[in-house]
This record gives C-alpha cells, sequence and structure tokens, in this order.
C-alpha cells in the first residue's frame, strides 16, 4: 500500500488543509491499495499563489529556454530509471494490464517529454520580419502564465505529461489536479521534479474531485486551463473560460471508427484491433470502437473480430499474460453494462461477451470483452462514447459510404482504415474529418499534433503546436531606424 499524508505544492510537500484523504481501491481486488490526501479550495487557492508568484517574480519564466530544457532533461532522466514503479503503480490504482502499463502508460509520457525539449530546443522564440511600412517587426513567444491542468483516470501520466512538458518548457507554471481514481502515479511524479531541481512554485499537484477542479477552473489567478475528460464536461469547463476569456484547450471524447476495405488482411486487422480497439480495457478515447465492413465480406470480418476477442485473457492486470483487466470503479462497469444491455434492445445482435461477469472471476470490476454485430451507425452504442471493452461492427455498402460513415459522428479525434494498398489507405485518410488516422494500425507520434475535430475537443497537443498552446505572441515594433 502507498500512504501520503501530505500534498505537493509549490514544490513543497506540506500540510493539506482538511483531514478529507482519498481512498485508492484496486478494481481487481476491491481492497485498499492507497491512500493521499483529498484537495480542498483553499489547498488551490495555495497552490495557485505559488504558481503566481513563481510566474510574476520567480525565475522559471526568465530563464533562457536552454536553461529550461536543462532542468527537463534531468527530469527526463529521473523518470527513465523509475518507468516499471511507475507502471506498477498505474496499475494497482486502476487496472491497466501490466503488459499495457509497460509499454502504454509509463513509456510515452516520458517519449512526449523528450519529444517536447527537442521542439522547445528547435524553436524559433523570437524572429524579425519586415514590416509594411519599411521597418522591422520582432515577433516574440512568451509563456501564457499560470497554466490549471486536469488530467483524467485511463492514462494519468499520458495525460498530465502532455500538459506538464510543454507548459514549463514554454516558461509557464502549473497546477495539475489528478483524478481522484489514480492520485498515486501523480505523487510518484512529484518526487522526480523535486529530485530534478524545478524551482519552488512551479509545479503543484493536487488530487481532488470535481468541485474542487471547477474551483481551479475560476481561480482568477489561473491563466490557462488545459483538459483531458469527457465532452460533456469540456462544454462546462469551455463556458465558463469563454465567460473570464481565459485560455483553454480541451482533449475530449471520441467514437472513432476503423474502416475495413475488401483489400484488407483480416489477419492483420484482428491483430491490430486488440490494441487498437482493447487497449487499456478499452477505456481510451482513440479506441476504434467502430468497425466498418462492407457487406460482401461483412460475416468473414466479424468473424475474424469475434475469434480475436473470444480468445482476449480476462483477469488479474499484474498478470503478465492479461489482455483486458477491470474497469477503473464500479461506476464505470455499471455504465457498460448498462450500454450492453442497450445494445441489445436496439437490435444488436451480441457475438462474443455480453453482460454478466468474466468466468472465474468473483471480484473486481470486470466486464466482458464484447462485440455487436447487426449494428447500424444510428444506435446509441454507435455514437456515444462507451468507455469499455464494447465494439460495435456495423456494415457500408461501398468506400464512399464508408468514408460517410465514418464521418457522420459528433465526434472526430481517431480512426483507421485496413487496406493491402496502403497509398490507397492514404487517399481515404485525407478525406475522413478527424484529427489522428493512421493506415494498418492506429498510432500517434508525439512529434505531431494530436487533437480532435468538433466534439472532440478544442485545441493540439504534441509537436510544436502543442508548445504554442502555452504561448502568446507579442509584436514590437523598434523605433524607424534603429
Amino acid at each position: 500500500m502507498r500512504a501520503h499524508d501530505k500534498l505537493y505544492i509549490g514544490g513543497e510537500w506540506v500540510e493539506p488543509a482538511t483531514s478529507k484523504v482519498i481512498d485508492v481501491i484496486s478494481p481487481h481486488s476491491e481492497e485498499l491499495v492507497g491512500r493521499v490526501p483529498e484537495g480542498s479550495e483553499a489547498d488551490i487557492d495555495r497552490a495557485v499563489a505559488a504558481a503566481r508568484d513563481a510566474f510574476d517574480n520567480g525565475p522559471w519564466p526568465r530563464m533562457t529556454p536552454a536553461e529550461r530544457i536543462e532542468v527537463l532533461q534531468r527530469f527526463a532522466g529521473l523518470y527513465a530509471s523509475r518507468l516499471d514503479e511507475m507502471a506498477e503503480v498505474i496499475t494497482t490504482e486502476m487496472g491497466s494490464p501490466i503488459s499495457f502499463s509497460k509499454v502504454g502508460q509509463s513509456p510515452p509520457p516520458l517519449l512526449i517529454l523528450n519529444a517536447m525539449l527537442a521542439v522547445g530546443s528547435a524553436y524559433e522564440w523570437e524572429d524579425m520580419r519586415a514590416g509594411v511600412f519599411g521597418g522591422n517587426v520582432i515577433v516574440r513567444r512568451e509563456p501564457v502564465g499560470v497554466v490549471g491542468a486536469i488530467a483524467p483516470w485511463n492514462v494519468p501520466q499520458f495525460t498530465a505529461m502532455s500538459k506538464l512538458a510543454p507548459a514549463l518548457v514554454a516558461g509557464c507554471t502549473i497546477v495539475l489536479k489528478p483524478s481522484p481514481e489514480t492520485p498515486l502515479d501523480g505523487m510518484l511524479m512529484a518526487e522526480m521534479l523535486t529530485e530534478a531541481g524545478v524551482p519552488k512554485g512551479v509545479v503543484s499537484i493536487v488530487p481532488a474531485g470535481r468541485e474542487v477542479g471547477e474551483h481551479l477552473v475560476r481561480h482568477p489567478g489561473v491563466d490557462k486551463i488545459a483538459f483531458t475528460g469527457s465532452t460533456a464536461v469540456g462544454r462546462h469547463i469551455a463556458s465558463i473560460c469563454g465567460e473570464q476569456l481565459k485560455r483553454v484547450s480541451l482533449e475530449l471524447g471520441g467514437k472513432s471508427a476503423a474502416i475495413v476495405l475488401d483489400d484488407a488482411d483480416l489477419g492483420v486487422l484482428a491483430t491490430g484491433l486488440q490494441l487498437a480497439s482493447f487497449m487499456n480495457n478499452g477505456q481510451a478515447c482513440v479506441a476504434q470502437t467502430r468497425i466498418l465492413a462492407s457487406r460482401a465480406r461483412y460475416d468473414e470480418t466479424v468473424d475474424a473480430i469475434a475469434s480475436m476477442v473470444g480468445g482476449l485473457h480476462v483477469g488479474d492486470p499484474a498478470d503478465p499474460t492479461t489482455d483486458v483487466g477491470p474497469l477503473v470503479a464500479q461506476r464505470q462497469q455499471d455504465r457498460v453494462e448498462k450500454y450492453i444491455a442497450l445494445g441489445q434492445e436496439e437490435g444488436a445482435r451480441v457475438v462474443v461477451g455480453g453482460s454478466g461477469r468474466p468466468s472465474g472471476l468473483d471480484k473486481g470490476w470486470y466486464v466482458q470483452p464484447t462485440v455487436f454485430a447487426g449494428a447500424n451507425n444510428d444506435m446509441r452504442i454507435a455514437r456515444e462514447e462507451i468507455f469499455g471493452p464494447v465494439i460495435a461492427v456495423i456494415p457500408y455498402d461501398d468506400e464512399e459510404d464508408a468514408i460517410r460513415l465514418a464521418n457522420d459522428s459528433d465526434y472526430g479525434l481517431a480512426g483507421s482504415v485496413w487496406t493491402a494498398d496502403p497509398q490507397h489507405g492514404l487517399d481515404v485518410a485525407r478525406k475522413v474529418r478527424t484529427g489522428t488516422y493512421a493506415v494498418n494500425m492506429y498510432l500517434m507520434d508525439f512529434v505531431a499534433p494530436f487533437g480532435g475535430y468538433k466534439s472532440s475537443g478544442i485545441g493540439r497537443e504534441f509537436g510544436k503546436e502543442g508548445l504554442e498552446e502555452y504561448l502568446e505572441y507579442k509584436s514590437i515594433v523598434p523605433a524607424f531606424g534603429s
């Protein structure tokens, strides 16, 4: 059990303002595995005050980018040395299979950090432009200020680092609010930040619930909010930031489509969808949850996917042979089971899985990986984000119809196309309105922007575009002749 009795505020371990605690319950055993103080509004006030003072008066924003990057390179080295520990912590607190945590939970944050350090090292922080009036104009990029960052529970370090890395490279100070389901990994990150020598006040990590998160969003001392989570909460945050004219970036939900063309290798498809659709127990905003298969090969495609899903090992997330572990909480288990029942009520047919606890698992918040056939794009299971190990195979008439169905969604976060002709796959990719796309797999790259169209969000993470979300632009016209 990991127990903490202090909060990380302003780069120091301090007594919390209240005696409230967050008990971390294992999704597998339903037993207590950790405890941290629960942050309050008073703790957020203290963290924002520390961040405000560090930004207005401290050294961090006034360092050169190279000086900040040197400190963050030490942080990266420390992070690299504790990857296995971080993976085990995340598996324990939220149920991600250890096989996935060691490739999809702990290494990507380090890759994000290193990629952002490379972007910052090569970035043009100031340039001179020839003005239309005969003189020159200096264009500077300066840090946006104090950042309030809110990370969800599904990939807690991935989403935290996607905000922390660009904010710190830019010269911002930051208050990070982890989800109450996954506070332990944030405490581990705090230890590394301290050891790396990040100056006092620059980073605070305050685990708390939604009400305290809203207090952070509304706080007048915060200049920008960066949020990853549900579209419903994102809309609420956007409305608050709109009222205050506060900068905001939102990475929200998805209902991504995998288009299976008639020439696709179904063995490659089935193997690829094991990760693309069922990564992290299906709790991924980029999961390919709508599988679009032509009527000509529909039954064959359903059979190939069903065979793969039926062979997945569901069980203890600490077991290296586990493919699918438990959902993060009982409320999530209940939500997913309701969607499975709803899909059947709507007329879709369960070919693998369905409601009920997987065999041999008497405890834990498990749901059977489920495949629906006979679904259509108007069903709620095809339009709403379920956030669990559930996919629907939807028939299409021809390629034009497949692209239409892929685009017929409120979301636009991710997607894929599966074909024996990768060049033709690129043609399809260019026609689907979504923020990230891949051919014969699903993968994002941290040198390129990540984010969504439509209800999947506002703004981008990763690459120079992600850095620029944390910068303001200043134009300076020198005196003529100077």
